[in-house]
């Protein structure tokens, strides 16, 4: 019974801390509602306690025959000041939620990013060593390889109708086929470097804009920076119907902190 309990308890531990930044984001919504109820409901009462003191001064005003004194700013606040305390307490609530909230996410985001990272690297020594140890004519073969199994997998994907080649091209990071040339790539991928030089960095959409595909959300947010340019690598493969086709991915994988220089 008590180990149960304790499995349930630990298991609503994982929950909560898993989903913390909806947990505390939900919270934050409901209290700027709540927040605004309550300041709305203290306002009302907070009318009625300055009429009703009005009033009594009014009624002891004439019993003593003086003219009744308008009640100064001070005298309301201290009226009404308890039936704030609630809205106040429920808003200083709400932005410790929201607060809360953003630092978890950020912590998330930032550990993500680290952890990407450190995979980054370890991939890119990996090649390396690959590279080091069968040649280049062999990490160029599993390239082909690679290149040659997910154009398969992919046989029937839309082509993009971009530039004036007549050669199928296929990109590897995004899945698509389009018609371009070897020398348009090529173009493409001097034009990335130039921007590089000239901003210190270049997003992954720019390229594909150079070669007529369209910029998908993911495009946007990574890209190459002066410390990780760009090199555009070229598998020539066969397609299911034993058309040639242009297999295009990068030597260095672009990354969402390419902007980091600027």
């Amino acid at each position: 019974m008590l180990r149960g309990l304790v499995t349930h308890v630990d298991k609503l531990k994982y929950l909560a801390n898993e989903n913390a930044p909806t947990i505390f984001t939900a919270i934050g919504v409901a209290g700027t509602v709540a927040t605004a109820v309550l300041t709305g409901r203290a306002s009302f009462k907070a009318a009625d306690l300055i009429s009703e003191q009005q009033l009594r001064a009014i009624q002891e005003s004439r019993e003593d025959n003086h003219v009744p004194s308008v009640s100064t700013k001070t005298e309301k606040a201290k009226l009404v000041w308890r039936e704030f305390l609630p809205p106040a307490a429920t808003g200083v609530l709400t932005i410790g939620c929201i607060i809360a909230a953003n630092r978890i996410s950020s912590k998330k985001i930032a550990a993500l990013t680290i952890a990407a990272g450190v995979s980054e690297r370890a991939f890119a020594e990996y090649k390396e060593k690959v590279v080091e140890k069968l040649g280049v004519r062999q990490d160029q073969k599993i390239r082909d390889e690679v290149a040659q199994d997910r154009i398969t997998a992919n046989p029937g994907a839309p082509i993009v109708l971009s530039g004036s080649g007549e050669v199928l091209c296929y990109d590897m990071l995004t899945g698509r086929y389009f018609n371009s040339t070897m020398e348009e790539i090529k173009r493409a991928e001097n034009k990335v470097n130039y921007e590089m030089l000239r901003f210190n960095s270049c997003s992954l959409s720019y390229f594909y804009d150079e070669i007529g595909l369209q910029p998908t959300t993911y495009t946007d947010s990574v890209g190459w920076g002066v410390d990780n340019p760009m090199e555009v690598r070229v598998s020539t493969v066969l397609t299911e119907d034993n058309r040639p086709c242009l297999a295009i991915d990068f030597s260095r994988q672009p990354t969402a902190d390419y902007d980091k220089n600027w």
